[in-house]
């Protein structure tokens, strides 16, 4: 989602941006599509349409991408955070708490006032303090549907 500025923060040799022609698509996909557990089997064309049609934000060791996460967003009420995905030999290095603490402090310099994620085993990482998930408040106001179900096409 171009919002006409692009974002770059360094720490170190690393480079967190949101400029998603920097971004290896082909990487990003392999990890989506093959490592991850929410989108194992995701198309590549899927997954090119969802990094420029969503505020994707991306973490490179000079050409090397490291780290993805992105924010489906209005950019005035609502955020949903996904696909947040560090490459195995970067992990335990602090470098998906940096992206997410960006990625937070833009959601919230837009005046965010509500931001979902789903995940099935990292609520311990999402809960701290620092970043401030918790379940959701009224979980039975919440509905979900799966269009792709048979039946409902």
């Amino acid at each position: 989602m171009a919002t006409g500025h692009v974002m770059e923060e360094h720490r170190g040799e690393l480079l967190l941006t949101d400029d998603v022609s920097r971004m290896d698509t082909a990487t990003i996909h392999r990890w989506l599509s093959e490592e991850s557990y929410w989108a194992k089997g995701r198309s590549r064309e899927d997954v090119i349409a969802s990094l420029h049609q969503s505020h994707t934000y991306g973490v490179l060791q000079g050409d090397r991408q490291i780290a993805v996460a992105r924010t489906i967003t209005d950019r005035a009420t609502f955020a949903y955070l996904c696909d947040v995905f560090v490459e195995a030999p970067s992990r335990n290095q602090l470098i998906g708490s940096w992206m997410l603490s960006r990625i937070l402090a833009d959601l919230r310099e837009s005046n965010i006032r509500q931001v979902l994620l789903a995940t099935r085993d990292a609520h311990q990482l999402y809960m701290r303090a620092d970043f401030g998930f918790h379940p959701l408040t009224n979980p039975e106001r919440w509905l979900e549907l799966d269009p792709t179900v048979d039946g409902l096409r």
